[in-house]
């Protein structure tokens, strides 16, 4: 008779949860319970996910240990969070409600989902996974991009998790939702609503949207009312213009017209070479009928010796080739190196490769410096992740990346190819002259045979590991820095090739695709896909030929157009429909004034002549002990980086008062204005007038002829001087103080 007691008992339980809506299936810890808990915001780093956690209760940052979250719920302090007598009593269901007092206020109300889970699975004697548990395999979230045109402000997110075991759910209760954009709102029930104003324009945001260990990224666009918006077909230069174009008309946005030719030839020239043209050259430019005659100076630019000196800059600043963490001599062979490079066209997938897997001599293999600025397996691993993947990996050091599905497996696994990395020193004669005495003088960059990197949180020996390939593995002695070298240089790498044009991209229109142009996570996704996608396949099919990429570019309408916005595209910063106007890097500016001026500036340790742009490191890098040149301290005013990061954003664009003084009053300008022997003295020294003075230096410094208004004021500032020179001096200096100048428009 008890069996069917029990099974009548069984039956009026089951019916008795289907009445009152409660599954009789406990919720599952780790696709429900840490769901609850990463939406709440419990396990933020400013809250319980802290290092110290907070009030004792310490949480793994973002769920990533959903083991120690489980003692720490279920067992830890005896259990105390939890009461599964009267589990509404529990302080995890009293404190996220406010019922009892949180210093993270209210998380969920009673009657949410939320509390409903977290209830129901301390009811169930807060039961552990079965190992059979589904694991969440893919996450998906719906629409993936769209664009809202007013009225349009609303749109509603659906997530759907799919399961190791084959079902699909909507998660879209148990998601995070994070807006990039602080005027996007997107609602608990994943309501993202926006009231686009027509004096902002355009209101772009990435939602990133996350559940568990998976994250997707949602991209809107919502646009205001555009009256002065005319939808007309717009001439094409390239496939890049039409990417760009068809994105500006889906968001009412009108390209500017194209720049002027004088806009043109100074915008090249500062992109490519980092100089301005000269008046001849102007000249020749403006006079030019052909209609191809851009195309044609584009060609011409990228076969000048000046372009690798340029680009030899940037590199240089990228793989942080200077003096404190090499030695002079140490960076001229690496500078040198990597301008001949460029001069001989290496392609950028083959010189990645010379770089990674370099060793040797640091003399005699320059390319070897590079492991001299990064001393350290993880420093090695975040400067090649950041500089030739176009990933910051190092928020996975201490624990998985919060906005990017970098793990610390991952981290340690990229960092344990250069493990086995290390130095013989060759002690020189020369007094050291560097704040540490390990790095003076020639050193042999070498591989052991044997060597392993240990996971510092669990101390296991870590494996090598190609970065979104964990399934790849390395026989025990082979060449870890050739393999990797090896990988980076694939043409179906996944990240090389994107990363290498968004950062030409970035040089020549102020703005990556992807912004900051070497931080590729989800939560930061491209400008245009689709354009970045072409363009990286461009790039390989031409073999990651530089100035390809660059003439590609360049040749396109998008690159050509004005800097000066109409009415539906002034507020926009992002889409290119317009040429962003910015400063002169600081080689560019003093390299400008010594042109105009037709002084060269002078270096400690090099010839007169010798550019700014030219220079191998940071200009008082042999000088340690003089005081610095005029030049050199106003390339250090200008923003040149100390290049102690691999990183662009260490140049500063800023503009401040130093910077003023330097252009005001500073001794440098003056004193190139000033030398008897300057432009200015030769012109007068061969007769010429004031028109003609004031032409070439229009020419010289503006890349254009002078307007007739500007003469008219110029010859009445030159009039009423005590002495011709002086008003002419006063004119120049003006020239080279104003922002047609000072700006690459």
């Amino acid at each position: 008779m008890a069996l069917p007691r029990f099974r009548a008992l069984f039956i009026c339980l089951a019916f008795l949860s289907f009445a009152t809506g409660v599954d009789a299936r406990p919720p599952s810890f780790r696709n429900e319970v840490m769901a609850v808990l990463s939406r709440a915001g419990c396990n933020q780093g400013v809250c319980h996910g802290n290092q110290n956690g907070k009030n004792g209760f310490k949480l793994s940052l973002r769920g990533q240990d959903p083991d120690a979250d489980f003692q720490a719920l279920s067992r830890d302090m005896l259990g105390r969070r939890t009461n599964v007598e009267r589990p509404d009593d529990s302080l995890i269901l009293l404190k996220p409600t406010a019922r009892v007092p949180h210093e993270g206020g209210r998380r969920f109300r009673v009657n949410s989902p939320e509390y409903a889970i977290l209830r129901n699975w301390i009811a169930a004697g807060m039961p552990k996974d079965r190992p059979d548990t589904p694991r969440l395999e893919q996450l998906t979230v719906m629409p993936a991009e769209q664009v809202l045109l007013a009225p349009l402000e609303r749109v509603r997110l659906h997530a759907q998790a799919k399961f190791s075991d084959g079902h699909n759910r909507d998660v879209s209760a148990l998601v995070v939702y994070e807006s990039s954009n602080p005027a996007v709102v997107v609602t608990a029930a994943g309501e993202a609503h926006c009231h686009p104003d027509t004096d902002t324009g355009v209101v772009e945001s990435a939602i990133l949207v996350r559940y568990l260990d998976h994250q997707a990224v949602v991209r809107l666009a919502f646009v205001p009312e555009q009256p002065t918006y005319h939808d007309r077909t717009i001439p094409a230069n390239n496939f890049i213009d039409r990417h760009v174009f068809a994105r500006l008309h889906r968001l009412r946005i009108e390209p500017s017209p194209l720049c002027s030719d004088t806009v043109f030839l100074r915008r090249a020239f500062l992109d490519t070479l980092g100089i301005l043209p000269t008046a001849a050259e102007t000249r020749a430019f403006l006079s030019d009928h052909r209609p191809d005659k851009r195309a044609r100076l584009i060609d011409h630019l990228l076969d000048r010796p000046e372009f690798a000196d340029f680009w030899a800059l940037k590199w240089s600043d990228l793989l942080r080739n200077e003096e404190k963490v090499l030695d002079p001599k140490g960076v001229e062979a690496f500078h040198h190196w990597i301008r001949n490079s460029i001069a001989d066209g290496q392609p950028l997938n083959e010189f990645a490769r010379a770089v990674i897997s370099a060793r040797g001599s640091s003399y005699r293999h320059p390319a070897a410096n590079f492991y001299r600025a990064v001393r350290d397996p993880q420093s090695r691993a975040e400067a090649v992740a950041q500089v030739f993947l176009g990933i910051r990996l190092q928020c996975a050091r201490c624990h998985n990346h919060p906005f990017d599905h970098w793990t610390q497996d991952d981290y340690y696994g990229l960092a344990a190819f250069f493990a086995r990395v290390h130095y013989k020193i060759i002690r020189n004669r020369q007094r050291d002259r560097l704040d540490t005495h390990e790095f003076d003088g020639e050193q042999i960059v070498w591989q052991a045979r044997t060597g392993e990197l240990r996971q510092p949180r669990t101390g296991v020996i870590v494996a090598p590991r190609f970065l979104g390939e964990p399934g790849r593995s390395l026989p025990p002695h082979a060449d870890r820095l050739q393999a990797l070298a090896d990988w980076i240089a694939r043409p179906d790498n996944p990240f090389f090739a994107r990363t290498q044009v968004n950062r030409i991209w970035y040089h020549l229109l102020g703005r990556g695709l992807v912004d900051p142009d070497d931080d590729f996570r989800a939560s930061n996704p491209p400008m245009d896909t689709q354009l970045l996608d072409a363009l990286t396949q461009d790039f390989v099919a031409h073999h990651f030929d530089l100035r390809h990429a660059v003439r590609v570019i360049m040749n396109s309408r998008t690159y050509q157009l004005s800097s000066v916005p109409n009415a539906s595209n002034r507020t926009d910063e992002t889409h290119f429909s317009h040429a962003l106007v910015r400063p002169l890097q600081a080689e560019q500016l003093l390299d400008a004034l010594a042109q105009v001026l037709a002084v060269p500036v002078q270096f400690h340790g090099w010839p007169a002549g010798t550019r700014a742009g030219q220079l191998p490191g940071v200009a008082s890098f042999r000088t340690r002990r003089r005081r610095p040149l005029d030049s050199e301290r106003f390339l250090q005013v200008f923003g040149k980086p100390d290049r102690l990061l691999t990183c662009e954003c260490e140049r500063s664009s800023d503009t401040t008062l130093g910077q003023a003084f330097q252009l005001i009053t500073g001794t440098l300008e003056n004193g190139l204005l000033s030398a008897p022997h300057n432009r200015l003295g030769q012109l007068l020294a061969v007769g010429r007038t004031d028109r003609q003075i004031l032409a070439e230096f229009y020419l010289t410094a503006l890349s254009r002829q002078p307007r007739e208004s500007e003469l008219r004021t110029a010859e009445a500032v030159i009039q009423r001087a005590k002495q011709r020179r002086a008003g002419l001096e006063d004119v120049v200096w003006a020239l080279l103080n104003a922002k047609e100048f000072l700006l690459r428009h």
